[in-house]
């Protein structure tokens, strides 16, 4: 007897803004698996900011999600039929299964989970993708030293609080930027950052920079960027000589066209930018994480056993049913999730 299984395909490419219209849930018989590959019902989806990067047209590091193709996506399940001799049914693993039920994938590009040593969602957050991009963002690229000063935005994200708990760890003072008065005291009371400034609370960059200023009296010596725009601009007067920016997403400009190519609202600020750079003799590295998983063992080395032992902790929003994977993946990209967003599908 054959498995239904459900799946969300792009329904056609966002102008702008994404909308549910961009979306459509589909319902087919799975796959059956074939030598070599592995067929997964999936309990867990990954919602992430680069998602949105895939929804256009447009040339970037990776191939657009094809029109009417599966959202594409990490996730993890449990292996209900196998033609690979290291898989059998029961086993639980994570792989890109995209936005679906079940995947079928070769054996591989799964890797085994031992539910026993960490929740199977710890796999798609704190010691997945996100947990791994902070990390190596803020110890390879941040080349931090005690007694420095980090500011991080969005610091209450699977990312940013990562960098925010390896900050503290190291021995620097970790200044988070958040939105709203909830998400700042998350970032202080669980994540441990010695401050958070809640940006919604500024109308422009001069006001927020002003507050970011009181909480960072010595300057700031790493900053790690993942948002750009106003936060950037605020920060970016504040930075010390010599200081560094690990440069992993903007997603203040993932609705604006930027990545298409297309020019953005306002004034243009990179001269000045640039200028900056040179006077001060910072350092920017952009980075895309699939690059580096040859340090993921070093990585899950580091921080495993950090998490394990609690001081590192993580917070995770759960939305409920595959059919609720667009309004949620919407909901995150206009900062509503706490924490690390999760479909729960199976």
């Amino acid at each position: 007897m054959s498995r239904k299984m459900k799946r969300i395909v792009l329904a056609s490419r966002p102008d702008g803004r994404p909308t549910d219209a961009n979306f459509r849930l589909e319902e087919l018989d799975a796959p059956e698996p074939q030598d070599g590959e592995v067929l997964v019902a999936v309990e867990h989806i990954s919602l992430d900011p680069y998602m949105r990067g895939r929804m256009d047209d447009a040339k970037s590091y990776a191939t657009p999600v094809p029109v009417d193709g599966l959202m594409e996506g990490g996730g993890v399940g449990e292996v209900v039929a196998s033609k690979h001799p290291d898989f059998h049914p029961g086993d639980k693993v994570f792989g890109m299964t995209g936005w679906a039920t079940h995947a079928c994938l070769p054996g591989d590009q799964l890797r085994k989970l031992d539910p026993d040593q960490a929740p199977l969602t710890a796999a798609l957050g704190v010691l997945g993708m996100p947990g791994f991009t902070g990390w190596y963002g803020f110890t390879r690229l941040g080349r931090p030293n005690k007694g420095e000063t980090l500011a991080v935005a969005a610091a209450t994200g699977p990312v940013g609080s990562m960098v925010g708990q390896l900050a503290k760890a190291y021995g620097l003072r970790a200044v988070g930027i958040a939105g709203g008065p909830e998400k700042c005291a998350l970032a202080q009371e669980k994540f441990g950052f010695d401050a958070c400034i809640d940006h919604r609370a500024f109308d422009d960059a001069a006001s927020l920079r002003k507050a970011i200023a009181a909480e960072a009296p010595d300057g700031i010596d790493i900053y790690f960027e993942n948002v750009g725009g106003k936060v950037q601009e605020a920060v970016l007067p504040l930075m010390n000589t010599f200081g560094r920016i690990p440069l992993c997403g903007m997603v203040s400009a993932y609705n604006q066209g930027a990545l298409g190519g297309k020019a953005g609202e306002g004034p243009d600020k990179l001269p000045l930018f640039m200028r900056s750079l040179l006077v001060k003799r910072m350092s920017v590295s952009g980075f895309i994480i699939a690059d580096h998983y040859d340090e993921y063992g070093a990585f899950l080395k580091e921080v495993g056993p950090m998490v394990g032992d609690g001081r590192v902790t993580f917070e995770e929003d759960v939305a409920e049913g595959l059919e609720n994977a667009p309004d949620a993946f919407l909901g995150m990209l206009e900062g509503r999730n706490r924490g690390k967003q999760l479909v729960k599908v199976g």
